[in-house]
């Protein structure tokens, strides 16, 4: 029996998930801050601008009233950029039960807190039962109907099972994990990487290159998920190294896009306006960098990219200092 089902968020992400619920069965209320986008997507069942060319059912109602949204909601999926959890969380608390189930499918950090998504959730709503929504997922392949495996991780095996249940489908298939710290380490930390896979890219370098950086890239989120107790078996699953090869290989990844764009001398500035949609990445950078300070974690990559972000240096630059750092084992 179809669910009454909230999504927060109508960008090209909360647009996919939208459709594949709609395709399940299940009645979907979907939020966006804009009236305008709202107004479009009931108007011709679509996103024009950020999901064109897939249709939206008709059992999909995009509303711009957060009340209407939460109407009768048996779950609230979180799809708002990671720098907007707080805040719309802050928005809708007082409207969630006790027990309901809050699922973030956003990919980041906070900023200056260096929280994850479920940790925002929780400090905000100590009552409701988090889930983690990761993956290898572009949106544009999901509303397709492509197929896809993603994971879907709690610490509450019922609430991961209950989404894992909704989303399922035989284009769109869904694993559980109890490991929530993992699963969204390595989708905030992937973005970090993608950015520099597409730094690599815009200064002419080559496959080599780009199968070094998201090697040792994997090897930075598990040296910061051990310190930070997640399961160092995540990072080799969908959730790690799976959303790490698609993000940093696809034209469809945003990150992979400014990366390319900063390679090719844009600034940070020119880049992310030239993209023209949040590039989570960015804001992960920084935060994932003082995270890495605070626990004194080593993360050179990370590090190196946020110079280059940040402080204004050469991306060539970087990548000689990234080269020429001290020998080690490969294991260390």
């Amino acid at each position: 029996m179809g669910k009454n089902i909230c999504i927060m968020g109508a960008g090209s992400w909360g647009t996919a998930l939208s459709v594949q619920l709609a395709s399940n069965g299940h009645k979907v209320r979907m939020w966006s801050f804009f009236k305008e986008e709202a107004e479009g997507i009931n108007t011709h069942r679509e996103n024009i601008v950020k999901l064109p060319g897939v249709r939206v059912p008709d059992t999909v109602i995009c509303t711009n009233d957060v009340n209407e949204a939460l109407q009768d909601a048996e779950a609230v999926i979180m799809v708002v950029p990671s720098e907007f959890m707080r805040s719309t969380m802050k928005t809708i608390k007082g409207s969630l039960k006790d027990g309901m189930i809050v699922v973030s499918c956003s990919k980041g950090l906070e900023d200056e807190t260096y929280l994850t998504m479920s940790q925002i959730i929780k400090e905000e709503a100590p009552n409701v039962r988090v889930v983690a929504l990761s993956g290898p997922s572009h949106a544009e392949e999901v509303g397709r109907g492509i197929p896809t495996a993603i994971v879907a991780a709690s610490e509450d095996n019922e609430a991961a099972l209950f989404i894992q249940d909704i989303f399922m489908s035989p284009m769109f298939r869904v694993y559980t994990n109890s490991d929530i710290i993992g699963v969204e380490l390595g989708g905030a930390i992937k973005n970090v990487i993608a950015l520099c896979a597409g730094i690599s890219d815009g200064l002419g370098f080559g496959d080599n290159t780009k199968a070094a950086l998201m090697t040792r890239g994997i090897t930075e989120m598990s040296r910061l998920g051990e310190v930070m107790g997640a399961s160092q078996i995540t990072f080799s699953g969908l959730a790690g190294i799976g959303d790490l090869i698609v993000t940093c290989t696809s034209m469809h990844s945003r990150n992979r896009r400014a990366g390319i764009l900063i390679g090719k001398g844009k600034s940070m500035e020119e880049a992310l306006k030239e993209v023209a949609m949040v590039v989570e990445g960015v804001n992960t950078t920084k935060a994932a960098y003082h995270l890495a300070k605070k626990l004194n974690v080593e993360m050179p990559i990370t590090s190196q990219a946020y110079e280059v972000l940040f402080n204004g240096k050469d991306a060539r630059q970087a990548v000689v200092d990234l080269m020429m750092r001290d020998k080690k084992l490969e294991n260390m």
